[in-house]
């Protein structure tokens, strides 16, 4: 129990996937300038992210390591991530329509986001079982969506702000993201 405590602290807040491991990038700049969109991101992020690594994991178990096609793991990681996206996009669909429009264009930046595929890899690398591999995705998840709101947050509050013209938008957003993993930062020695 004690460690899986542990890697929900660590994964949310001591290694947190956008600000000490800088996965997910894209999307956090690029998804991060409404609440209600960084919200969205986080929720279709958490499910996929969670999703992914119960397959991936399975798959590294159950094909990869006892065939020995341990080298195969990142282009089937992307193919199983890009595939489990569009048919969560076609559940969705069919299921929740009204889901399906809320998420709009988030599952299928999804596909593309680096974080995803990440997780799936790091809990190979790092050994975890796969129980252990589900705590760290959901918490890492959690991390993420947590990232976004703060930052979407603060960003909003920056466009009410009086901001010298040269650093409207993107440059005080690089700054603020910075500052932030700073933030963070220290939660290392917890």
């Amino acid at each position: 129990m004690l460690e899986y405590i542990a890697i929900i602290v660590s994964a949310i807040f001591v290694n947190n996937v956008v600000f000490a491991q800088f996965l997910g990038i894209c999307p956090f700049l690029g998804v991060s300038s409404r609440l209600k969109d960084a919200v969205g991101m986080g929720m279709a992020v958490t499910v996929v992210m969670v999703i992914a690594t119960l397959v991936t994991s399975l798959l590294q178990i159950g094909v990869l390591e006892p065939f020995g096609l341990g080298y195969m793991q990142t282009i089937l990681f992307i193919l199983v991530i890009a595939a489990l996206v569009q048919m969560l996009e076609i559940i969705i669909k069919k299921i929740a329509p009204a889901l399906y429009v809320a998420l709009g264009v988030f599952l299928p930046l999804i596909t593309t986001n680096c974080a995803v595929l990440g997780v799936a890899i790091l809990v190979t690398q790092k050994g975890m079982n796969l129980g252990e591999s589900l705590v760290y995705a959901f918490a890492t998840a959690i991390g993420f969506t947590m990232a976004l709101v703060i930052f979407a947050g603060i960003r909003e509050q920056l466009e009410l702000s009086n901001v010298a013209r040269p650093m409207r938008g993107v440059p005080i957003a690089l700054i603020v993201a910075g500052i932030l993993a700073m933030a963070f930062m220290g939660f290392a020695g917890v």
